[in-house]
């Protein structure tokens, strides 16, 4: 039977000072009202949604019938978006919760796309959080994260900052992947179509963990990812040309200090390169014997 090491005491214990480094990105206020209703709506499986007594709380669930996903009723091109979850706890091997962003309703073949993917374990092994990027129905950017605490226990910020420089992916204000753009037209950076956001929960065992010798026990089911605070700072789209449809820098997301990390951020983020990356498409040379273009490009520029 294979062993696995857990690094959560070691990460526990830095955990604090990871939470004290993140606060130096300074604080972002939410734009607008932050309930369910007036940014939201129900994908599929409505009766697996609820929602706490106060609004203030989301609840999606998944058992062996269905899962349940909502959107966003606007779509951004550029910004600030932030979300906290609680993962799944328990025995959630099999069990995937998405939260990212896409051009399209459907996973369409020429969709952009930004993913969280939080991949689901046996008890008492460490979560995996699983980031992509999509360019044209264009994935397999794939990067492995461990993280530095539960993400069962109490909700943590997931966020991601996205303008026509870079992408970034951050964890409780801790920038955890660095996607650049090179300035040029190219195949690979999504800056032209603007996204919905998504969140869902479903079966994925024939993939999910450890690269599907884990399957789903139902007998644990449901399993129920947690949501509040959704934040969004960013250009809402209107057809056919909404007022930011160029960059004007009159953003805070959009000057030129959101264009790069702060040097604060750039510890943070070689703390995490060093400690918790599982795999790196970019290092990847059997599966890409040539690299990708976008590989070139550093994320401390």
């Amino acid at each position: 039977m294979e062993r696995w090491f857990s690094p959560m005491p070691v990460l526990l214990f830095i955990a604090a000072l990871m939470a004290a480094a993140g606060s130096s990105c300074g604080a972002v206020q939410a734009k607008g009202s932050s309930s369910f209703e007036d940014n939201f709506d129900i994908m599929w499986s409505e009766d697996h949604f609820k929602s706490s007594e106060d609004g203030e709380i989301w609840y999606l669930s998944l058992d062996k019938e269905t899962g349940c996903g909502f959107q966003t009723k606007q779509r951004y091109r550029f910004g600030w978006f932030s979300m906290k979850l609680r993962l799944v706890g328990g025995d959630s091997a099999g069990v995937v919760t998405a939260y990212y962003m896409c051009s399209e309703n459907g996973a369409g073949p020429t969709r952009d796309e930004v993913d969280f993917e939080f991949l689901g374990n046996r008890t008492g092994q460490p979560y995996l959080i699983q980031t992509n990027v999509y360019k044209n129905g264009l994935g397999g950017r794939e990067m492995r994260h461990m993280l530095w605490f539960d993400p069962t226990e109490d909700f943590h910020s997931y966020s991601v900052l996205w303008n026509n420089h870079q992408l970034v992916f951050f964890v409780d204000r801790v920038p955890i992947r660095v996607f650049k753009n090179n300035g040029e037209a190219n195949d690979f950076f999504p800056n032209e179509k603007p996204m919905y956001l998504f969140s869902s929960i479903w079966n994925a065992d024939d993939w999910a963990t450890r690269g599907g010798l884990e399957k789903t026990d139902w007998a644990k089911a449901p399993f129920v990812s947690s949501y509040k605070d959704f934040s969004v700072e960013g250009c809402q789209w209107e057809d056919p040309y909404p007022a930011c449809v160029s960059t004007t820098t009159e953003n805070w997301w959009d000057q030129y200090d959101a264009w790069h990390l702060s040097d604060s951020q750039k510890m943070d983020f070689a703390w995490v390169e060093r400690n918790l990356v599982i795999y790196d498409y970019c290092k990847d040379a059997e599966r890409f014997p040539t690299l990708p273009e976008e590989c070139s490009l550093s994320p401390w520029d």
